[in-house]
């Protein structure tokens, strides 16, 4: 298990937000950072810290997300409208990996053939699939749109087995408890661990180490974590030096 560190882009900002109050009016900040996303990459390059991940949460953040994956080569993944035209842009400037969930989940179901173009595009080695979630009747369902809109797929066992073989990662926010530090939900870590065939890493209501910690038994050491608000770069408590040096590397 390893901590994946974030840089989230929201009009041309790096910010933290409540993830389900995203739309198309704004967003309920948690904070809103004076520096650029370049900053942030910088410092996890100076930290070791790889894997992680830039979101480009709606339109006018491709310049920030673009200096930020030059800033640190090879050491973060890309996501955010990202579709086969546009890709090989974010890879080439240095994302490791570009992250897909709308252009794959079209009008609320699998694509197919957008997958595989996708696939074609920029290579099973170099795409993530965000699989992020919010709870209906007791289910996870795959979420797209901002995390708006449900699709009809859930996130369970056979979904993670179906799209293990198209991609290299999953990603999952648990957008119901993102941005919120009030604890996890601890069933989607749980799935992950149990039915995942590929590496994957949860992020979503981290507050503390005990979270952390949560996931690293929930997880079998298994699962990698992302925390943003939590963390003192981001005005939270929790000190991201101590989660660098305790959880940075594998």
């Amino acid at each position: 298990m390893k901590f994946r560190p974030c840089i989230d882009l929201h009009e041309g900002k790096v910010k933290q937000i409540v993830g389900g109050t995203l739309n198309d009016s704004g967003a309920t900040e948690n904070y809103v950072s004076t520096r650029g996303a370049a900053f942030y990459a910088a410092l996890y390059r100076e930290k070791g810290l790889t894997g992680g991940h830039i979101i480009m949460l709606g339109p006018g953040n491709r310049e920030q997300a673009l200096t930020a994956l030059r800033e640190y080569p090879g050491g973060m993944q890309v996501g955010g409208g990202i579709n086969p035209e546009n890709a090989a842009e974010f890879l080439e400037a240095g994302a490791s990996h570009v992250i897909v969930t709308s252009w794959v989940f079209r009008d609320g179901r699998i694509s197919r053939d957008n997958l595989e173009a996708m696939v074609r595009s920029v290579g099973r080695e170099n795409l993530v699939l965000d699989l992020s979630c919010r709870k209906r009747d007791d289910e996870y369902w795959i979420v797209t749109d901002r995390w708006q809109k449900f699709t009809d797929t859930k996130l369970d066992a056979e979904t993670l087995a179906d799209l293990g073989g198209s991609c290299d990662e999953f990603l999952v926010h648990a957008a119901d408890v993102e941005g919120r530090q009030q604890g996890i939900e601890a069933p989607v870590v749980d799935l992950l661990s149990g039915f995942s065939p590929v590496p994957s890493a949860y992020a979503g209501g981290i507050r503390n180490l005990e979270d952390i910690e949560l996931i690293s038994s929930l997880g079998r050491n298994g699962i990698d974590f992302t925390v943003g608000s939590a963390l003192d770069i981001f005005g939270g408590a929790l000190s991201f030096d101590e989660v660098s040096a305790r959880y940075g590397k594998d």
